[in-house]
């Protein structure tokens, strides 16, 4: 089998990471950062209202179908027992997170945070991977790192920078199946966002100075610059806006890069291809009965979660009751998202990188 010389990769990655998709979501979450930067220093304010809208129209009609579309290409080209088993274990682990939440809310409020920083961080690590190369992380705990400081910027700096948003979102989110469960933290809750903050902090800057120390280079240049951009984008822009708009200006248009970067790479069995077809027209339908039938089983889904909880609106009007049940019901499915699709699928996944 031929090698690959560390030229050859070098070149890739001089190549890839000048993709269209990463300068797009560069300069997507620098404009906003700026933007919302200017108008917080001239002390204009976002309606809530406005932000809620941008929240649902980023995470449900941008954001969602590119969830689909990455197990639909870790799955096109899989054995069909391997797809049911996959299915299988994916309802599995939907079950046990709604079981969670339901027994215990705050739990599955934690998880939920959790997930959201996890897949960003390690879907972030693997387009970096693929696109800038990862030279400057030498170890195990380096790559951890990258990808806590990546997936908490998501999180963990709107609790630091937006905290009367985050907790009263974070109520709501509780409050679909028990109301006022989150009272009894609120008191601690400054103190939560100071060992946050500076926890965050540390990281952050002991991430860019050991990829320096550990390799330097041009990797270690746009992984710090991009580290730092999403440090700034979540603490300058309101969180329902910056969360709203960073899965698809970010994640997803991100992915978009990783996946052209790799698609020459082999992918499995032509045989098992769910788009295979002799004419377009047999894979143009075939297409379209794939995006039916994921349609309709992520519909099903939504509608059980739904029937699931006592309080699926919360107690709130309609507009931030449905921020906060989409808020969790996509973290629901984002879990197996990230353990059946990549942690446990260790042949492919739905982060491949050769």
């Amino acid at each position: 089998m031929p090698t690959t010389s560390l030229g050859s990769v070098w070149q890739r990655h001089r190549d890839t990471d000048r993709h269209p998709s990463l300068l797009l979501s560069r300069a997507s979450l620098l404009v906003l950062a700026v933007a919302f930067g200017l108008l917080g220093a001239a002390e204009v304010r976002v309606p809530l209202r406005a932000q809620m809208v941008v929240y649902l129209v980023g995470m449900v009609a941008l954001n969602l179908p590119h969830g689909g579309y990455e197990h639909f290409e870790n799955l096109r080209r899989r054995r069909p027992s391997f797809r049911w088993r996959y299915v299988g274990v994916y309802l599995a682990a939907i079950g046990g997170f709604v079981g969670l939440f339901l027994a215990a809310p705050v739990a599955g409020l934690a998880l939920a945070l959790t997930v959201a920083m996890a897949k960003g961080g390690l879907g972030g690590l693997q387009v970096l991977e693929a696109t800038s190369g990862t030279d400057h992380l030498q170890t195990r705990f380096q790559r951890g790192l990258a990808a806590a400081v990546r997936g908490g910027a998501v999180m963990l700096v709107p609790i630091v920078f937006w905290p009367q948003t985050f907790h009263a979102f974070s109520s709501l989110m509780v409050g679909l199946v028990e109301p006022g469960a989150l009272s009894s933290y609120a008191g601690s809750f400054d103190t939560t966002r100071l060992v946050i903050g500076s926890g965050y902090g540390l990281a952050l800057t002991a991430h860019i100075v050991l990829g320096y120390v550990r390799g330097g280079g041009r990797s270690w240049l746009i992984d710090a610059g991009e580290s730092l951009l999403l440090a700034v984008f979540f603490a300058s822009v309101p969180v329902l806006v910056a969360v709203g708009l960073y899965f698809p200006f970010w994640y997803s248009a991100r992915q978009v890069a990783r996946t052209a970067s790799v698609e020459t790479e082999p992918v499995g069995d032509e045989r098992w291809d769910l788009l295979g077809g002799a004419d377009p027209s047999t894979v143009a339908l075939r297409a379209w009965v794939v995006l039916v039938v994921g349609a309709l089983a992520t519909f099903g889904v939504l509608v059980a979660v739904y029937c699931a909880f006592p309080n699926p609106l919360g107690t709130s009007d309609l507009l931030p009751g449905a921020v906060a049940f989409w808020s969790m019901f996509i973290s629901i499915v984002a879990l197996p998202h990230i353990v059946v699709g990549s942690l446990l699928d260790r042949d492919r996944g739905i982060w491949y990188v050769p």
